[in-house]
């Protein structure tokens, strides 16, 4: 973890022991370690993720445990969900205005900001529903990973038609 990874996780659980003393909310050692997994990485992951990391900490916290304390943390806006992807939810630390880049082929989930100068414009029809209280952009497609993979797989299958073109 770099210099500035742990000062982003070191500021976010400051910022989640602000939120739990300012609602009221217990910092019970089961919580804190759940929140600094969720806290301590860009990843997004998911509670089976978060559950693997909490259990080599706390040894007899149940998975159950685990979901409980993410959706309270969710409930009170601690932290934030992220949609299902691949059918698992992924769970997010940083509260902070942003947005979501998805890969589509390996579920690769990265922060980014936008010009928070110029707020997404909502709908007419989007208002009829009601207040909005907040929006999310999520853009979906491949990674620079991916991307590499599958132009290096098109390449070698246009390579081996051109030896089978050539053969014939």
């Amino acid at each position: 973890m770099s210099a500035d990874d742990r000062a982003v996780s070191k500021k976010r659980l400051d910022q989640f022991r602000e939120a739990c003393r300012r609602i009221g909310l217990k910092i019970t050692h089961q919580r804190l370690v759940i929140y600094s997994v969720v806290a301590d990485t860009a990843e997004h992951p998911d509670v089976e993720t978060i559950y693997k990391h909490v259990r080599r900490r706390l040894p007899s916290v149940s998975l159950d445990t685990v979901y409980r304390t993410l959706w309270l943390l969710v409930d009170l806006g601690i932290i934030s969900s992220l949609w299902p992807q691949r059918e698992r939810t992924r769970f997010d630390a940083n509260i902070s205005a942003h947005h979501h880049f998805v890969c589509t082929k390996c579920g690769m989930i990265r922060d980014f900001y936008g010009d928070e100068r110029r707020p997404l414009k909502i709908p007419d029809a989007v208002k009829a529903f009601g207040h909005v209280e907040r929006t999310h952009m999520e853009f979906r497609g491949l990674c620079s990973r991916c991307s590499k993979k599958e132009e290096s797989h098109q390449t070698g299958k246009n390579q081996n038609k051109i030896k089978k073109e050539t053969i014939s």
